[in-house]
């Protein structure tokens, strides 16, 4: 009765600390996206500058270096277009807690057909609950890309981008154009980046909270 008490006891432990490092997280992606979105907008429109596009609605854009994006952009079209794509980007912070909650919930169900995991389960289920996780937010990276380069006029009004209530018509707009597939274009290439190093990070995780339960146990059975 002991042992299984100090297990339930472990368990709970695990679960608080889980979500306390789940809400600092969160928090941390908050701030990160509030603070660091305008430099990605400038980033994007820079790295995009001159290049060609098919899509007709895109404004090709002339910026002379960082400076002068910052300047004509808030000039252009206000200071609120420096933050084109911080919905899209607070919703992707929710990222990691989807994989740690389809992560948590495999990890469960075969917990309760064996009575440890070994480590290629774990690799295992840390890459899918990544690929989970990735494939039900991706469409909105693709998104969060668009308004981030925000030089896209909207038909039939022929207006430009800067607001974030047209993430629905972008999404409609490329569902039309390509399909459902259209918005998870580039997906194997993302899957490939973010899967390998995820199941890594649950393989190295799952050692280091079992290290600390033992050093755990160890000193409380020196305190007895």
């Amino acid at each position: 009765p002991s042992y299984w008490g100090a297990l339930k006891q472990q368990s709970l432990k695990a679960d608080i600390l889980l979500s306390l490092f789940l809400f600092i997280f969160l928090v941390k992606g908050v701030v990160n996206v509030l603070l660091t979105t305008p430099l990605w907008v400038v980033n994007t429109r820079l790295k995009l500058q001159g290049a060609k596009f098919r899509n007709e609605d895109i404004v090709p854009t002339n910026y002379r270096g960082i400076i002068d994006a910052f300047h004509q952009i808030i000039r252009d079209e206000g200071i609120s277009a420096l933050w084109n794509g911080t919905f899209p980007s607070l919703l992707l912070v929710f990222n990691p807690a989807i994989q740690f909650m389809f992560y948590e919930g495999l990890k469960r169900q075969l917990l309760k057909k064996r009575m440890k995991l070994s480590s290629l389960d774990v690799f295992i289920i840390g890459a899918v609950a990544k690929a989970i996780a990735t494939t039900l937010t991706y469409p909105m990276q693709t998104v969060q890309s668009v308004l981030r380069f925000g030089r896209h006029r909207l038909n039939p009004e022929n207006r430009t981008l800067g607001s974030l209530r047209n993430i629905l018509y972008l999404l409609h707009q490329r569902v039309r154009r390509f399909g459902i597939l259209g918005l998870y274009k580039g997906l194997e290439a993302k899957l490939l980046q973010t899967v390998l190093t995820a199941a890594l990070m649950f393989l190295v995780y799952e050692k280091l909270t079992a290290a600390t339960f033992t050093v755990m146990g160890l000193k409380r059975a020196h305190t007895h």
